[in-house]
Parts: structure tokens; C-alpha cells; sequence
């Protein structure tokens, strides 16, 4: 399995903007596909985005679409969520999550990505 690390969370003001990484390890990260979840207090676990191996597919949540991009760069065994004009609501602990092989359609449930990193904090004040 592929190891994976979340970085770039911190506090930031609403409408301001922020850039998440999540560096694997491994020499075969081209085969995962990857995605971005997030957890809020009190809140089960929700699908962000998600990218295939080539980055040739990209399938996004209603709630963040327009607003958040998922990007790769397979030579840096790194996937980046640039996150725009967040909210107060955005404010959660953010995941990267990585499921091998291909997908005709992207999955958005947990379930179907078996590795994960610890998270990262992000925080939005109003």
C-alpha cells in the first residue's frame, strides 16, 4: 500500500484561499487514484474530489465545485487541493485517501479508498 501525509492546513479568514498537499510514498503512485475527503466536528466523513491516475478525470462534490480544484503531479508522488473563497463551513480536518487501480467513474464513498493519511487541519474564521 501506499503511504500517504497531508500538509498545508492552517487557519486562514473566510473568502481567503489555500493549498493542500498530500505526498506519497511509493514508486507506483501513478496507479492510485486518489481523493479528498474532510471531517467536521460532529460530522461524518465527506467526498470532496477526486483524480485518476493520469489526471485525465476529475469528479468533484456539489458543495465545492467551482470553488475547490484536485491536481497531480505523479513525478512528485504529490496530489494538491487548491481550495478557493472558503467559508466558515469549510473548517475541518481533510484527508487524502488513495485506492489502486483504474475507475470508469471516480468513487466519492470511503469505503473504496483502502489508504489514507492522518489529516490536516484547516480552519476558517468568519
Amino acid at each position: 500500500q501506499v503511504q500517504l501525509v497531508e500538509s498545508g492546513g492552517r487557519l486562514v479568514q473566510a473568502g481567503g484561499s489555500l493549498r493542500l498537499s498530500c505526498a506519497a510514498s511509493g514508486r507506483t503512485f501513478s496507479t492510485y487514484t486518489v481523493a479528498w475527503f474532510r471531517q467536521g466536528p460532529g460530522k461524518e466523513r465527506e467526498f470532496l474530489a477526486a483524480i485518476g491516475r493520469t489526471a485525465d478525470t476529475t469528479s468533484y462534490a456539489d458543495s465545492v465545485k467551482g470553488r475547490f480544484t484536485v491536481s497531480r503531479d505523479n513525478a512528485k508522488n504529490t496530489v494538491y487541493l487548491q481550495m478557493n473563497s472558503l467559508k466558515a463551513e469549510d473548517t475541518a480536518v481533510y484527508y487524502c485517501a488513495a485506492a489502486f487501480g483504474f475507475f470508469y467513474s471516480l468513487p466519492g464513498s470511503p469505503g473504496s479508498y483502502s489508504s489514507w493519511g492522518q489529516g490536516t487541519q484547516v480552519t476558517v474564521s468568519s
